[in-house]
């Protein structure tokens, strides 16, 4: 991979702008088969897409870094570590946090994922009207202290809370949110707060599930019953916030279009888009390990850059959608609703 495709994410710690997504591997999308699974994250891995993003609480995921991280070592040595990061992310119950329930839980994710120390922990919080997560924060900075956690990010906070938990002098490297053409709420508030104080943003839904794809392109409206995985349910309903889906349809046109001119696909240049916004630092890709790869598809995302004319022309259509800022609210808000 060219140089363009990575980035220096922190000063010890280096990326793939394209992280796997492991929230496919959590049984709301299909079933996945262990050992194919292990051999796919390989083709991942040795194609230069070293990164990946998961949660304690997406299935096996965590299980599947460590079972990956040991054949990784049988095969190749040691060493072979050093080109693999792997992101997760704690999302706790609101509630009284202690050091203790704070400590228990990590060691549970640094046991399933095999590491001494986790390479980035993204910290999730259900309610901010129970002010425990500013002691949650707290006690994962002293973890992070003791060598247990490397680097400290959230996922689904707002501008407003991201605010507060920098006035309280805890030290924040990333924050993870939706962010898409069909989800430009992050451009509003965030992307420049995050620039100011140094912190990036790493993107999901980039795709909407799928839905931003030549597949859906001069398709009719889905019935709801055709949606079989938790991501295509997710999105139509953001789509449907969005526009209609005889908008959708327009925006699908131009972007193919403008697809055709670079001979690249509708999702390369979904992701191109959101990957040249303000702050961003990575788009995460959902992926189907041993069920379907689209590894030289995404490789094909750093062979083109969008031009003044390609933005004019999707914010012609763009224009034409609903605000979502004024009808969810910031990032992350549509989770505490």
């Amino acid at each position: 991979m060219s140089e363009s495709r990575r980035l220096q994410f922190t000063p010890d710690l280096e990326i793939c702008r394209i992280l796997n997504g492991m929230w496919q591997v959590s049984g709301a999308h299909g079933s996945i088969a262990p050992q194919k699974a292990i051999s796919s994250m390989f083709s991942y891995l040795d194609a230069g897409f070293t990164t990946w993003d998961l949660a304690d609480h997406y299935g096996p995921a965590e299980d599947f870094i460590g079972e990956f991280r040991r054949q990784l070592v049988a095969q190749r040595g040691i060493d072979a570590l050093n080109n693999l990061q792997a992101f997760t992310k704690w999302v706790p119950r609101p509630g009284k946090m202690t050091k203790e329930i704070v400590e228990k839980n990590i060691a549970i994710s640094l046991r399933r994922m095999d590491v001494d120390s986790l390479d980035l922990l993204q910290f999730h919080w259900w309610d901010y009207r129970d002010k425990n997560y500013l002691d949650a924060l707290y006690f994962l900075g002293e973890l992070q202290q003791e060598g247990k956690i490397k680097h400290l990010a959230l996922t689904n906070f707002d501008t407003e809370h991201l605010k507060i938990i920098l006035s309280a002098g805890i030290k924040i490297v990333s924050n993870q949110v939706q962010f898409s053409l069909i989800d430009r709420r992050p451009l509003v508030k965030m992307a420049q707060f995050c620039q100011e104080h140094n912190i990036y943003l790493l993107a999901y839904g980039t795709l909407a599930g799928g839905l931003l794809g030549a597949k859906y392109l001069g398709h009719p409206e889905p019935n709801p019953m055709s949606l079989n995985t938790a991501s295509l349910r997710k999105y139509k309903n953001m789509i449907d916030a969005w526009g209609n889906w005889q908008l959708f349809q327009e925006l699908l046109t131009v972007l193919k279009a403008i697809a055709d001119s670079y001979h690249v696909t509708i999702p390369n240049v979904a992701v191109r888009y959101v990957l040249e916004q303000k702050a961003v630092a990575g788009a995460i890709i959902g992926v189907r390990l041993g069920v379907a790869e689209h590894i030289q598809e995404n490789a094909r995302i750093f062979d083109f850059q969008l031009s003044p004319q390609d933005y004019q022309k999707i914010d012609h259509v763009l224009q034409k959608s609903r605000d979502l800022l004024q009808l969810i609210g910031d990032c992350g808000d549509e989770y505490r609703r």
